[in-house]
């Protein structure tokens, strides 16, 4: 064999294996967090975690059903904030914009895709919270709305530009005014793929804290409505991982498996629902 030939296997075989080391590694963190996380969390669920209120400070006990109630209210309210305009303005990009216009649309999508959600959490402190004179649910679920809105707009853009132009030719061809033919051919081609995109930007934010400590704050007790403050389960975990008592520790650890949990259910039925891959309508 030549020389240049065993020096090419040499560096391929390096590489293979450096890239698989890499692979090795990153897979071993997310188990070793995985992992963590259910030998301290796990064994301190019960059915009181998902059922009673916090303790009174310095007593054992108590769980955090107001902090599961208010996480899914704050998340309903910022999905119905971010997704309907995210999904409209990646429609627009993708079907209706022109080409400079579109970049500055996609160019000032990213840069709010980037901005730290702390200072999200400022914004509207200042545009909601402080006008309205205290903290509330609508406040954090605005919020993280405005941070679902970049990842909804560039996710709704790429599934419909991955639809064949074909479909759209087609619907044009038999006469169909071209939103007929978006509403009725092209979004429902790249239906699950919107639903995919929409749920993992869901679990983007599930896990936000410093917006949600500017805007909805926290409770110890049941939020009714919309207008109060209302726990949530990232508060709840920054609030008793850093105080002083073993049981607030125990109960954080066990907050956290469950928040965990719900992001990787996420996930994965996002993941399974984009690997059926694309809708083609019939008929």
């Amino acid at each position: 064999m030549k020389p240049s030939s065993l020096l090419k296997n040499a560096v391929n075989y390096t590489m293979f294996g450096f890239t698989g080391l890499c692979a090795l590694i990153s897979v071993g963190i997310l188990f070793f967090i995985l992992g963590y996380l259910v030998y301290h969390g796990a064994a301190s669920l019960s059915l009181s975690f998902f059922t009673n209120l916090p303790a009174p400070v310095g007593e054992v006990g108590g769980g955090m059903a107001n902090a599961i109630v208010g996480s899914g209210k704050v998340l309903l309210l910022a999905t119905l904030i971010g997704i309907p305009i995210g999904f409209l303005g990646g429609v627009y990009l993708s079907e209706y914009s022109e080409k400079t216009f579109a970049f500055v649309i996609r160019y000032t999508t990213d840069l709010l895709n980037g901005v730290p959600s702390i200072v999200i959490g400022i914004v509207v402190y200042g545009l909601v919270v402080h006008r309205m004179g205290h903290f509330s649910t609508f406040a954090g679920g605005v919020a993280l709305g405005i941070m679902m809105i970049p990842i909804s707009v560039r996710s709704t853009e790429e599934f419909l530009l991955a639809v064949p132009q074909s479909l759209r030719e087609a619907a044009l061809a038999l006469g169909a005014p071209k939103w007929k033919a978006i509403v009725t051919v092209v979004i429902p081609a790249a239906m699950r793929g919107i639903i995919s995109g929409t749920m993992l930007d869901l679990a983007r934010v599930a896990g936000e804290t410093a917006p949600l400590l500017f805007t909805a704050l926290g409770n110890q007790f049941w939020s009714p409505g919309w207008n109060s403050p209302s726990a949530t389960l990232p508060v709840m975990i920054y609030s008793y991982a850093i105080a002083p008592y073993d049981d607030w520790h125990r109960q954080a650890w066990a907050a956290g498996f469950v928040l965990l949990t719900l992001v990787l259910l996420i996930n994965i039925t996002a993941r399974l629902a984009l690997s059926k891959g694309t809708y083609v309508p019939r008929g």
